[in-house]
């Protein structure tokens, strides 16, 4: 599973960087090309995902991958000075609720994603930033004003106009989809209980290490059989596109304006449908078209609006 842009993607509960409030237009264009560039990677991760669960059991890919991505995080966390494991025990509370939402998430993630069209399953995921924001205003006493809150309902109905409820447009696979949309929202506002010590980069590795650990355990309900040569390469590929996303999403945190690059995070619905036509032969409906649009637009919409008010309306 991809994961979306958050709290985790940045240092946990950092000050504002004053230099990228005061970004040149060449550092927001190399903000917008890494944003860009994250949100290929996670698509094209599920996409891979997407495909070789459709031959290997799905707990069993999701071990062997998440085996593969401890490695690498491991390996880039050694080029970069090593990686700091010991977390206070204040924050131990925070670190099992953030890991416990993380890993049934993933899996209901990844069991959505094995049966639903990866444009449709993208297009619940963009509302991810306008649940965060209203959950954020709800229990951490964030403002909200009318406007924004008005985009948050624009964006919610998009939502709906793609599950469909009370069509066969809404099955199982639509509540499991929305279902780990919202236990993302748990794992974001988890994160933002952590204390200043703890780094985006110790929350991660906890987070692929619980998930791999998960991984094995369900495969005692599956059986388990030798991943195929091709089967072994597309999960190290799937690793590696999450590598790289996690990498670009966190450097697009610290170049440029984060309210110029954040809109081009709706990007991944663009190669969400994509990958979709070119390798499963999947397009969009009308529905999908129309919600997406709202969802998408309402998201811009709250962030341009931050932007203007300075996060006070």
């Amino acid at each position: 599973m991809r994961a979306p842009l958050s709290s985790v993607d940045r240092p946990v509960r950092s000050a504002p960087v004053s230099a990228a409030l005061q970004a040149s237009p060449a550092d927001n264009l190399r903000g917008t090309l890494l944003m860009i560039l994250s949100m290929a990677a996670f698509t094209c991760n599920d996409a891979v995902m997407k495909t070789v669960t459709q031959s290997l059991p799905l707990y069993e890919s999701v071990a062997i991958r998440g085996a593969m991505v401890l490695a690498l995080m491991l390996a880039v966390a050694r080029a970069q000075g090593g990686l700091r494991l010991r977390v206070p025990r204040r924050d131990l509370g925070p670190l099992l609720l953030r890991s416990s939402a993380d890993v049934v998430s993933t899996l209901l993630y990844l069991l959505a994603l094995r049966q639903m069209a990866l444009a449709d399953l993208s297009a619940i995921m963009q509302a991810l930033p306008l649940a965060v924001t209203l959950t954020a205003a709800l229990f951490f006493g964030e403002r909200l004003g009318w406007r924004r809150l008005l985009a948050i309902g624009v964006g919610f109905v998009g939502v709906m106009l793609i599950l469909r409820p009370g069509t066969g447009a809404f099955d199982v696979w639509s509540i499991l989809a929305l279902a780990a949309m919202l236990l993302i929202v748990l794992r974001d506002m988890a994160t933002r209980l952590f204390s200043v010590g703890v780094g985006s980069s110790t929350v991660a590795f906890y987070a692929a290490l619980t998930v791999m650990l998960s991984g094995f355990v369900m495969a005692g309900s599956e059986a388990w059989r030798m991943p195929s040569g091709g089967e072994l390469a597309l999960l190290l590929l799937s690793a590696a596109f999450l590598a790289v996303g996690y990498l670009t999403a966190v450097a697009t945190m610290r170049v440029g304006e984060i309210s110029f690059v954040a809109p081009f995070r709706y990007t991944s619905l663009v190669w969400a449908i994509l990958l979709g036509l070119l390798v499963f032969g999947d397009w969009p409906d009308l529905w999908t078209w129309a919600g997406s649009a709202l969802v998408v637009g309402a998201g811009i919409y709250t962030i341009l609006r931050e932007r203007k008010v300075g996060g006070t309306s």
